[in-house]
């Protein structure tokens, strides 16, 4: 049986470490202070008795569990990441703890009247008599990924104290950087050594996902001319006036706040604009591959429409792909969701099977040579103050894993 409190407290020594990632930076890791919890993983590992444990230059941490059984068994790997996103703040987490959750509104901050309600958060009665960590509403609470980080260190734990559950060779990687999609960049998939691995980074208890979005980034950027507005007529032209033409020709129901399941967006989340010029920041999010090229072709069509009546270039764009749906890299290796989804029906876990509105580590490293589905994490509203975990999620989390490297290890019949 996990120990609950030890969870907890291994969980929120993670979280109150400040592990923010900026996607400003060109270094890796992009913040100096993600090696603080880098770091304290790496003495973790090795405290716990994991074998080969190795952090390199860009605080990429891998470890070992070395095979139980006299058997050939495949390696199997298990990633999270340790940065926060940059959306909200991970400084100064101060982690609460709601024992027995009622299913009524959690005060998270009574000073600015912040309130974590299941009227509006109506998952959370899905954890009624629960044990949830919350935010104290001023931060995030870096769930993502640190309950993941909290599972597989302490399934690792587990392993190791009690060897009479059989399982093979067991590769941990624990990698920065992902929150600003560059996770993956530096992972050392041959050094790695696993023939599949699993991210434990997804959401809802029993989330199973192989599926993710293909993704890529616009810059737009709109060309105006100053003039002097008292002597402007025919003269002045400006930039952001021609970049809300762009944003109106943009199918307007196609847009994060108005799409679910497998329908894509294309969604603006940056304007920065003068007469001068303005740049507008967007990205392109579709299940569906051909459907991906399509919105980029949209987004051409509307910049050479724009040019053709201006009469000149005023409009500029980059579209660069950020990651493809690693859908095409694991169905030719469905064992491997078909292991996890048969550990948590083991472990009487309702597998929720869907595609991500998003992206993970597990899609590139697909891309790389080392198929990696998603499976849960079990945190919710995450990169924000509301963000919320209920401790047993990371539990049932955590004897996923278990179960996983068990039913690996099993010889086939």
């Amino acid at each position: 049986m996990i120990e609950k409190q030890h969870i907890i407290d291994r969980f929120v020594s993670y979280v109150t470490i400040d592990t923010e990632s900026d996607p400003k930076s060109d270094s890796t890791p992009s913040t100096e202070k993600q090696w603080d919890l880098a770091n304290k993983l790496v003495d973790e590992l090795k405290a716990i008795g994991m074998q080969d444990v190795s952090i390199d230059e860009n605080a990429y941490i891998m470890a070992t569990l070395p095979s139980n059984v006299d058997h050939d068994v495949p390696t199997i790997g298990f990633v999270s990441h340790f940065d926060t996103s940059p959306d909200f703040t991970g400084a100064n987490v101060k982690p609460q703890i709601i024992e027995n959750y009622d299913g009524k509104d959690i005060v998270l901050n009574a000073e600015q009247d912040i309130v974590l309600s299941p009227d509006y958060f109506e998952d959370l009665l899905l954890y009624k008599g629960q044990t949830l960590i919350t935010t104290d509403g001023t931060t995030l609470l870096g769930a993502d990924d640190k309950a993941g980080i909290t599972e597989i260190v302490s399934a690792m734990e587990y392993l190791i104290n009690h060897p009479e559950i059989k399982h093979g060779k067991i590769r941990v990687g624990f990698t920065p950087d992902e929150e600003i999609g560059r996770g993956a960049h530096k992972f050392d998939v041959e050094k790695f050594g696993a023939d599949w691995a699993y991210t434990m980074d997804g959401s809802q208890v029993g989330e199973l996902e192989y599926e993710n979005f293909n993704a890529a980034g616009a810059v737009v950027k709109v060309k105006g001319k100053i003039v002097h507005p008292g002597y402007a007529k025919g003269k002045l032209v400006n930039s952001m006036y021609i970049a809300t033409e762009f944003i109106n020709s943009l199918p307007r129901l196609e847009t994060p706040e108005h799409t679910e399941g497998y329908e894509g967006f294309f969604h603006l989340y940056s304007i920065e604009g003068e007469v001068e010029e303005t740049v507008l920041e967007y990205i392109i999010r579709d299940h569906d591959k051909e459907h991906f090229e399509a919105r980029k072709e949209v987004m051409l069509k509307v910049t050479n429409d724009i040019n053709s009546q201006y009469g000149r270039e005023v409009v500029s764009i980059e579209i660069k792909d950020q990651y493809y749906n690693m859908k095409e890299k694991v169905e030719p290796v469905m064992h491997i969701v078909d292991i996890a989804e048969e550990a948590m029906k083991q472990l009487d876990i309702k597998p929720l099977i869907k595609a991500i509105r998003g992206g993970t580590d597990g899609s590139q490293l697909s891309y790389m040579g080392l198929p990696c589905p998603n499976i849960f994490a079990g945190g919710h509203n995450f990169h924000g103050r509301y963000e919320y975990v209920p401790v047993e999620s990371i539990i049932k989390a955590t004897e996923v894993i278990c179960k996983i490297a068990e039913l690996t290890a099993q010889k086939k019949s």
